[in-house]
């Protein structure tokens, strides 16, 4: 599955077709790892597709943001969650809309099920949902990983780098196990609520400007890996913590 427009998905979800269902081991994870704050609190489920994982927040006693950018996903799980209570269904590109449909307190728990490789832009996205996250709020993606994907469908996978990168930038990060899913529990963005100061004019890090940026056949920008084992973009470098590709308590 390459789906890389919305009219694609529209086509799935009106065709009647779906996605894994949400398992016993994931309820338990999440129910587990990410309850319920004292007092209540709200979910924001990115990519919701008919509803099952927003339902299961709910029943759990999150007040629920459910947002997908496919009209016909929205109105499958409008159907067949109509008795639902405490969800809110937005149709909502995540990458490109406006967010202000979004609740402006932020919230607890933050879901990505089974969508983060379709992102075309997954750093900026995971950036600005990690400034969404309350204090001691958790941003849980839930992911097939290559190793138990076969190989024509890698597609909808990631493999460790992309586990590595991912997961850099958080103070937090606990990969848990999903009956073959990895679900990645991240916690405390390191780049949230933070304001870079300049004291002198910036210098180039890189001997020689870039002449070529290398993307994907989505058009993500391929960083690489010098040879101090550092995340590098095209012309310069970045750093931060855990650059140096270990999973945070490793």
């Amino acid at each position: 599955m390459g789906y890389v427009v919305r009219d694609q998905w529209q086509q799935h979800y009106a065709d009647g077709k779906g996605f894994r269902q949400l398992g016993e081991r994931e309820r338990a994870l999440l129910a587990e790892h990410t309850p319920v704050p004292d007092g209540g609190g709200r979910a924001l489920d990115v990519g919701c597709g008919a509803g099952g994982l927003a339902v299961y927040l709910a029943s759990l006693g999150y007040a629920v943001d459910a947002v997908d950018f496919a009209d016909s996903a929205l109105a499958r799980a409008r159907d067949e969650h109509a008795d639902a209570v405490g969800v809110r269904w937005i149709c909502l590109d995540i990458e490109r809309d406006d967010s202000a449909k979004l609740h402006e307190d932020g919230y607890d728990l933050i879901t990505m099920r089974l969508m983060y490789p379709f992102l075309r832009d997954r750093s900026r996205v995971l950036h600005g949902l990690g400034e969404r996250l309350r204090p001691g709020g958790a941003l849980v993606v839930i992911t097939p990983t290559t190793e138990h994907t076969p190989e024509e469908r890698r597609n909808i996978a990631l493999d460790e780098d992309e586990i590595r990168l991912l997961t850099a930038g958080w103070k937090q990060a606990e990969r848990l196990d999903a009956d073959k899913l990895a679900a990645l529990v991240l916690r405390g963005p390191c780049h949230a609520h933070t304001t870079a100061v300049e004291k002198r004019p910036t210098t180039g890090h890189a001997l020689t400007g870039a002449v070529a940026v290398v993307t994907d056949e989505a058009g993500r920008v391929l960083p690489g890996r010098s040879t101090r084992g550092m995340w590098e973009l095209p012309g310069g470098k970045t750093s931060g913590p855990h650059t140096s590709g270990e999973l945070p308590g490793e």
